[in-house]
């Protein structure tokens, strides 16, 4: 068992016994914040050169399952700031000194959405832009986010999407943005640039690192970090959702172990209730195996030298988005099931069910688009522009 996990599990009543204290929050706590960077879980796929783990994949998502499945918000947060150190670790070493040089648990927010506009300068670039969803931003000294380079005309010059790293002190917080119905805890605010300048060696291109190929070309020789960006970053977001559902899971045993029926007497007799039980639990744990399975493949094929094909990559995020949806489906019948005690505010299942919807909303977990994706690719036609693979 890899030491991080190990340490989460250590700690499972206190991820479980903070995570109503965390929601009422509206963020990581500074105590739950300390105790993450105690553990090391920000570092796990941080490269070793600055005090990182560069651990298996695996690891990574398997300690997201079990965090997340006792705090929602807590396990959303390390899996979405820690996964940045996938991307981080494959830019410009002037930047990594820069992030990880003075703090190596220096934590870097995102979102990705580009949502800003940059305008070419001598050194670099003039970057305004308001974005959402900027999970755990609180805690963190470094943001970043998606934006668009502008041509001489002010247009966006096609080059696509690029990624801009600016420190704490270049953009703000807006304070009052994160009041939402799920997932409260992950303090997910907007945040704003006003025309900040982002000197060239922060700016990154997508196109080898979502490939998959910047690594090599850099002379990583981690298997890790060949392992194309999408499906590490969709991956923190699949892990996320699949740890609630887990969290729900376990949340229902224990409400039913003392529930009694006026119909049936105790629920853990009750026919009904265990059929329930019995599918939603085969659903999630076969959504959890396919999703660590794809993991494992994707890990291997680049520990062999070889480039994760596009092929691969599209149908990684099938069964990513696949694993998510029938997840919070197997939750749902939990739920339902679990009777009018579920609805008190004080119950945590109420709180899982909450936030496995919400995780539901992120743009990673939406499955039309996914399935469509699939389909033209597996049928030879173009791929449209938004597709993310």
């Amino acid at each position: 068992m890899f030491e991080v996990k190990a340490r989460v599990l250590e700690l499972s009543d206190y991820w479980r016994d903070h995570a109503a204290e965390i929601e009422a929050a509206g963020q990581i706590t500074d105590e739950s914040a300390a105790q993450l960077r105690e553990i090391g879980a920000m570092r796990m796929l941080q490269p070793k050169r600055y005090g990182g783990y560069e651990c298996h994949p695996r690891d990574f998502f398997e300690t997201l399952l079990e965090l997340g499945s006792r705090c929602s918000s807590t396990g959303w947060v390390a899996g979405v700031v820690g996964v940045h150190a996938h991307e981080l670790a494959q830019t410009d070493p002037q930047l990594q000194e820069e992030v990880w040089g003075e703090n190596e648990d220096t934590w870097v927010a995102s979102p990705y959405a580009p949502m800003g506009r940059a305008k070419p300068v001598d050194g670099g670039y003039i970057f305004n832009g308001r974005w959402s969803f900027s999970s755990g931003t609180d805690q963190c000294q470094w943001v970043m986010i998606g934006g668009l380079i502008l041509n001489e005309d002010g247009q966006p010059d096609g080059t696509g999407t690029h990624h801009f790293c600016l420190p704490r002190g270049d953009y703000e917080i807006v304070a009052d943005s994160w009041e939402v119905m799920g997932l409260r805890g992950t303090g997910s605010k907007d945040l704003i640039v006003r025309d900040a300048f982002v000197p060239a060696h922060r700016v990154i291109n997508q196109e080898e690192i979502v490939a998959g190929t910047a690594a090599r070309a850099m002379g990583l020789d981690n298997p890790l970090y060949s392992i194309p960006r999408q499906t590490m970053f969709s991956g923190a977001i699949t892990a996320g959702t699949l740890a609630i559902c887990q969290g729900v899971l376990r949340e229902y045993i224990e409400h039913s172990r003392a529930r009694v029926s006026r119909l049936s007497g105790s629920a853990s007799q009750d026919p009904n209730s265990l059929a329930i039980l019995g599918e939603a639990a085969a659903d999630i744990q076969a959504s959890i195996q396919h999703f660590l399975w794809d993991i494992d493949r994707v890990y291997d094929m680049a520990a062999a030298g070889e480039t994760i094909t596009k092929d691969l990559r599209i149908e990684v995020r099938r069964n990513q988005v696949n694993a998510s949806a029938r997840a919070v489906q197997a939750a749902d019948r939990l739920f339902v099931n679990t009777g009018g005690a579920a609805l008190h505010t004080s119950h945590p299942i109420q709180r899982m069910w909450r936030d496995a919807h919400a995780a539901m909303n992120h743009m990673m977990n939406t499955t039309a688009p996914v399935y469509v994706q699939y389909g033209l690719n597996l049928f030879g036609h173009e791929l449209p522009p938004t597709a993310r693979y």
